[in-house]
């Protein structure tokens, strides 16, 4: 499902139009993206938990040339199902 197939569903099950459904699904997406920023978990009940990881650095090896290299130090995201959800996709 796109972005914009998502703002259909939302403005159809809520009775709002596009526009007010675009800004509660952005305000959705920035509100999780801070979340992760100051806390580092976002836990949504029932649906999943969105956490945000740091990646060390570490060596690895160009499979091309065989050449080791240097991997940076990153942050990454994660995302653990809840139990409705879980259930909801079985």
């Amino acid at each position: 499902m796109s972005k914009t197939e998502l703002v259909e569903f939302i403005a159809a099950k809520a009775g709002l139009t596009k526009a007010d459904a675009t800004r509660a699904l952005d305000a959705t997406m920035e509100g999780i993206t801070t979340g992760l920023k100051k806390e580092g978990k976002v836990t949504l009940v029932g649906f999943g938990t969105f956490t945000a990881k740091k990646r060390a650095a570490r060596e690895g090896i160009n499979p091309l040339t065989k050449a080791p290299l240097k991997i940076p130090a990153k942050v990454v995201t994660g995302f653990k199902a809840g139990s409705k959800l879980k259930d909801a996709l079985n």
